[in-house]
């Protein structure tokens, strides 16, 4: 009779997620990394969905009182996060056309990276570390919503600041 070897219990269900984004970025990090035009207008677009979906999940399931403190902290500590990710944004302005372009760095990509395995981690292994993953969730949701609000806010300032310095 022959033995079958198969990983423990949840790594499948962790390896397959980070392999299927590791493959992604692979693909999406070259264009990432190219000079591309800024459309300060739009900026806004990104967290506001995300602000949707995030509303959505707390009004499926509403967070307890500690869920709700889990959540602000999430979101205070993603807003930092997310200022020190809009910082590692290159954004300068084109001397010919006067449009703004935009480069994301390599670090941008790496804290992507970074996020979405930590939160794959705990997602498929906060019941066996004994965490209360939707807590898990409710701060992993906010956390998210405080990276993208707060990256796009910094880019924002500093793109009008290009801006408003290159119209005097």
């Amino acid at each position: 009779m022959h033995e079958q070897v198969a990983l423990p219990h949840g790594w499948l269900q962790i390896l397959l997620p980070l392999v299927i984004f590791g493959v992604i970025m692979a693909i999406r990090a070259p264009r990432l990394m190219r000079l591309r035009p800024l459309n300060v207008d739009r900026l806004w677009i990104v967290p506001a969905i995300y602000c949707g979906v995030v509303a959505l999940i707390f009004v499926q399931r509403p967070p307890s009182v500690t869920g709700w403190g889990i959540a602000a902290l999430g979101l205070l500590a993603g807003a930092a996060l997310g200022w020190q990710r809009g910082k590692t944004m290159r954004i300068e302005r084109d001397p010919a056309t006067g449009q703004l372009m935009q480069k994301g760095s390599i670090w941008a990509i790496a804290f992507i990276a970074v996020l979405f395995a930590l939160k794959t981690i705990s997602q498929n292994e906060g019941g066996a570390l004994h965490l209360d993953v939707t807590l898990l969730i409710d701060g992993l949701a906010a956390l998210s919503l405080g990276v993208f609000s707060a990256q796009r806010l910094e880019m924002y300032l500093r793109a009008t600041r290009l801006m408003k310095s290159a119209q005097v």
